[in-house]
């Protein structure tokens, strides 16, 4: 599999849709990653996979089942749609509806969340200038402080200095220094 197009994201959610139907589910998905930065910010064409938070129900066994019909439908990898990003979200902020089909809901937490997540993260090129789709998205008129109070609730534990690190570097390319 190559990287996931916007088109074949919301292909792929759609029929994920239509087996929760089927199965009597309206299922509720909360994307970050990638697939955030391709449906809710239009910054990038496509991305490798769907890092994606399933809210209950059903359970992520049965979420999983779907995900892996749609593999092998496509012939993809069984995580093209996976949980794996988890990991580095701390609470769960409440973000737009990105797109919505018969049997699922799609939102995104909200920017801020977002942007602390890649700080967090801060392993690449591709992961910098989403970080300053989300920073610009974020700050508006807001002072770099302000922005930071904001980041600060949703950084992973131990990894606080790394972020305010990769936040002042950012920070600086996108505003200049203060």
């Amino acid at each position: 599999m190559g990287l996931l197009s916007r088109h074949e994201i919301l292909s792929a959610l759609e029929r994920l849709g239509q087996l929760a139907l089927d199965d009597g589910y309206t299922l509720q998905l909360v994307v970050v990653g990638g697939a955030a930065m391709v449906l809710g910010y239009n910054a990038r064409p496509s991305t490798q996979d769907i890092d994606a938070l399933f809210l209950p129900p059903p359970e992520a066994r049965i979420v999983r089942s779907w995900v892996k019909l749609i593999a092998i439908e496509n012939n993809w990898p069984i995580d093209w749609l996976n949980d794996a990003a988890k990991g580095y979200l701390v609470g769960l902020s409440v973000g737009p509806l990105l797109w919505q089909g018969p049997g699922i809901e799609v939102r995104q937490p909200a920017a801020v969340q977002l942007l602390a997540m890649k700080l967090a993260a801060w392993r690449d090129d591709v992961d910098i200038a989403d970080a300053a789709v989300l920073l610009r998205a974020t700050a508006g008129t807001m002072a770099r402080e302000t922005v930071w109070r904001q980041i600060a609730p949703f950084l992973l534990r131990g990894r606080e200095l790394k972020a305010q690190y990769a936040f002042d570097d950012l920070w600086e390319s996108v505003y200049g220094t203060d």
